[in-house]
């Protein structure tokens, strides 16, 4: 008999994390809060049968700030997959990331689910773009799989979250993206990370859900970089039901928050720093 069991998947995204474990962004210390998230998951008693990392899973691009990554993410033994975000190296993530069960490839099937994978890196760049080749990728995708309920995920947002700054760094030809999708009405979800902030919104039927970040938070509807001194680090959990139905809920940890720079002195750092 097919399986009619739901399919839990969790997200996580933009974990920032560095070479050296101890190393804090604004003030936080990313590996600390990463754990603190998984921790979370494990008293939570949730078992996915997928975890997806969404992106900037590095804030150096150190192979040691990947290597932590997997040596935290193995001891759960739940089929792992990722995509890049602007801040990772893709080459060395793939040389690290690749060991079971975290995998490397980006597309696969779960009971009655489709799951697509694309990477909206554009090196060197904040913004995401989706190159002509990942378009044709997710098309040949779709088309090989019209009845399946399917989810897509990258790291950028294709579309507008409501906060200047980060609507000028999305992706940045997502008309292209969505003239492929709705040739497709398979296509149920898309998820992304990057905005260190929950989100949802629909376009055409399709619900589109953005995620914490394990580490900072991004105050949501602000006009320039504004990090949200109450929301705490969290993830997403999915389920999806085999006959393509879906709900989700973002968990948040108590981890104790930083105090975070006041909008004079952060816009004094990235003048020195931009790009973060």
């Amino acid at each position: 008999m097919p399986q009619t069991k739901p399919i839990q998947v969790i997200q996580i995204s933009d974990t920032h994390l560095f070479a050296n474990p101890d190393q804090k962004m604004m003030g936080l210390t990313t590996a600390d809060s990463l754990i603190a998230v998984l921790e979370l998951i494990r008293q939570l008693n949730i078992h996915p049968d997928v975890l997806l990392i969404t992106g900037d899973l590095s804030q150096d691009e150190t192979s040691e700030s990947y290597q932590q990554l997997q040596a935290l993410i193995q001891p759960f033994n739940t089929s792992t997959y990722w995509i890049p975000g602007n801040h990772d190296d893709l080459s060395v993530a793939e040389s690290i990331l690749k060991k079971t069960p975290i995998s490397i490839k980006k597309a696969f099937n779960i009971s009655n689910w489709k799951f697509i994978l694309l990477n909206s890196q554009s090196p060197g760049k904040v913004h995401g773009e989706l190159t002509s080749e990942s378009l044709k990728y997710l098309e040949s995708q779709l088309q090989q799989h019209p009845d399946q309920p399917t989810l897509i995920a990258l790291h950028h947002p294709p579309v507008l979250i409501g906060s200047r700054w980060m609507d000028k760094i999305k992706l940045q030809n997502p008309e292209d993206f969505f003239a492929v999708i709705d040739r497709y009405s398979q296509v149920k979800l898309v998820i992304f990370g990057h905005i260190h902030q929950e989100f949802e919104t629909i376009r055409n039927g399709v619900v589109y859900w953005g995620c914490p970040s394990t580490c900072v938070q991004f105050k949501p509807q602000e006009d320039e970089l504004t990090f949200d001194d109450i929301a705490t680090p969290g993830f997403r959990v999915l389920t999806l039901y085999a006959n393509g139905e879906y709900n989700s809920k973002i968990e948040r940890t108590n981890y104790q928050l930083p105090i975070y720079p006041d909008p004079k002195t952060l816009r004094a750092m990235l003048a020195k720093s931009p790009g973060m």
